[in-house]
């Protein structure tokens, strides 16, 4: 039966190449001719009178012409954004959190030569230093003379530019542990040779560099108010307090020369930890000798300041993190862009003889 219907369609086809039935199986070989004699979509691409061949010419000039427009789009945005990230990124480690290379061993075990820390440049703000506390202070004044020349703008811009990964070349800063804070009695040794406060010992093997004494250099400094008394945990290689007790304060550094507190270590990775203060300094009986001194110690202080304090780089990090996440999705979409835009355009469907059934 389906034999037969296609045989008599073959005929037709034959006899009336009009019907519309152009190949035996009944399928229309090609599309049907205008009436200037061309192929539907093709009517004036030739000939003196088309004008398909300028409405293409156009839009192919219409391409590249969008396309360099993005691209000077592109290299006048980009600085911008560049611009923008560094001045955030100078004004967090300006006011909230700033990263130090060790370049030293006098903190030695607690800190290594090459380790990065942050510091938390805020925390005073919001509590008193504690001893215990690891702390970066900038020494012109007390252990460094002061500089009378002042640095051009550009040198002070180009050293916070790098400070951003370190500290800058030329700054006297320096990182030690607080062992007195104002109003301490801060002595070496009792009998057991250990480091006094208030009369209290210190128990400091936890940081203590392994081998290491307390001390070998005796002392015996009230604190004055306003001043830290400050050592490494390498006591027989830090240049600390007790080196500089012929100068103005006994050794002791002022509390505003600090830069913040060191809280982590950041790198390299495989030295990642949090900086906490050591249990010998949480004491319930160095707490009230401070106490019975008249001074402020840690337990004079609220309870909240500290995860307070704690919480205010992160907040800030928090807030700084959306104009760079913003800047990061205008990048992609800015790639996504002209990646999108140097394709080239889909090429137009071809008419195909379609195959036999």
């Amino acid at each position: 039966m389906n034999e037969e219907r296609g045989t008599r369609d073959d005929q037709r086809a034959q006899a009336d190449p009009s019907s519309g039935l152009g190949t035996p199986d009944g399928h229309q070989a090609r599309p049907a001719l205008g009436h200037d004699g061309s192929a539907p979509g093709t009517a004036g691409a030739r000939g003196p009178g088309g004008t398909g061949g300028t409405d293409g010419a156009a839009a192919a000039g219409q391409r590249p012409a969008k396309k360099r427009s993005k691209s000077r789009s592109w290299w006048i945005e980009l600085p911008i954004l560049l611009v923008f990230a560094l001045v955030l990124a100078l004004i967090i480690k300006t006011f909230v959190v700033q990263a130090f290379f060790i370049p030293s061993s006098s903190m030695e075990n607690t800190l290594e030569i090459g380790d990065k820390v942050l510091v938390n440049k805020m925390v005073y703000d919001f509590r008193a230093i504690h001893r215990g506390d690891i702390v970066v202070f900038n020494g012109e004044g007390s252990w460094d003379p002061m500089t009378s020349q002042t640095a051009p703008p550009l040198t002070r811009l180009w050293n916070s530019i790098i400070g951003l990964f370190g500290t800058a070349p030329g700054v006297h800063d320096y990182i030690k542990r607080v062992i007195g804070i104002p109003g301490d009695h801060v002595a070496c040794c009792n009998a057991q040779g250990q480091i006094t406060v208030n009369g209290v010992p210190l128990r400091e093997k936890s940081y203590l560099y392994p081998g290491n004494a307390p001390s070998t250099i005796r002392f015996s400094v009230t604190v004055p108010p306003g001043r830290l008394w400050v050592m490494g945990d390498h006591r027989n290689v830090s240049y600390d307090s007790r080196g500089h007790q012929a100068l103005p304060g006994n050794g002791t550094v002022p509390e505003n020369k600090v830069v913040g507190r060191a809280f982590v270590i950041v790198a390299p990775v495989s030295r990642w930890r949090v900086l906490s203060i050591p249990a010998t300094f949480q004491q319930p009986r160095l707490a009230q000798a401070a106490g019975l001194a008249g001074s402020a110690g840690p337990a004079a202080l609220p309870v909240l300041s500290a995860p307070v304090a704690s919480a205010v780089p992160l907040g800030f990090g928090l807030v700084g993190a959306i104009p760079l996440t913003w800047l990061q999705l205008r990048l992609r979409r800015r790639l996504a862009g002209s990646q999108r835009g140097s394709r080239p355009p889909p090429r137009p469907p071809s008419w195909r003889r379609p195959g036999r059934g």
